[in-house]
């Protein structure tokens, strides 16, 4: 059996961590290199098949710049990008398959789908509302997670709630509010390799694909 060579981007971190740690004891995945800040993203992937990336926005930038010069895929997680790291990830889109997310597990996808359906099916009389929790050491705030649930549910950035503190991996709870009742939609992460196990479910399918920007809708086949 082929082994896919991977490359993780953003080694030093928790996600980093993990992600070398599944990816050792995989039986279809092969470390290639592993790299973190100061480390030379082209000469890691040189010969890669995929790039995984979990560092920073500046990170994700340099993992996308060596992907699309060695026609490497990529799959990047990284979130708190801005106008103009997302940019340069889509302009390496045009030239390699990438899978740009802001959460990995399946769970939180399938979360995106459920509450879209839960609006749709009760309307507008159920008022949507979005709640996150993170550990102390998340930096961007509200999660790339709610942001995506917002953008879903139409709720202006402004009004989700955030919570930093303690070691919690990520929570995140919509609420349909109506009158006299109220629909909950709960997803919580008790573990990092839940992002992980996404992230290299993403990597095998975007290993080989056309060039192009995909999410992890389209990894799970949810369109």
């Amino acid at each position: 059996m082929k082994q896919l060579r991977v490359v993780v981007s953003g080694s030093a971190g928790r996600m980093g961590q993990a992600l070398v740690r599944l990816i050792d004891v995989a039986d279809d995945l092969v470390l290639h290199a592993a790299f973190d800040v100061g480390g030379d993203p082209a000469a890691a992937a040189a010969g890669a098949d995929v790039i995984v990336d979990f560092s920073s926005p500046s990170g994700a930038v340099a993992a996308a710049n060596a992907a699309s010069a060695g026609g490497t895929a990529l799959v990047v997680g990284t979130t708190g990008l801005g106008p103009g790291e997302k940019a340069a990830i889509e302009e390496a889109a045009r030239r390699v398959a990438v899978v740009l997310a802001p959460n990995m597990s399946v769970g939180a996808v399938t979360m995106y789908r459920l509450a879209a359906e839960a609006a749709r099916l009760l309307g507008p009389g159920f008022r949507p509302a979005i709640f996150e929790a993170h550990h102390r050491h998340k930096k961007d705030a509200p999660s790339g997670t709610a942001l995506r649930l917002a953008e879903v549910l139409s709720v202006p950035r402004g009004e989700v709630q955030a919570v930093r503190g303690g070691d919690v991996v990520g929570d995140h709870t919509v609420l349909l509010l109506g009158d006299g009742e109220r629909i909950e939609i709960v997803h919580r992460a008790t573990s990092r390799d839940a992002f992980a196990m996404g992230a290299l479910r993403a990597a095998r399918w975007v290993a080989g694909r056309p060039a192009g920007l995909y999410d992890m809708a389209s990894v799970l086949g949810l369109g």
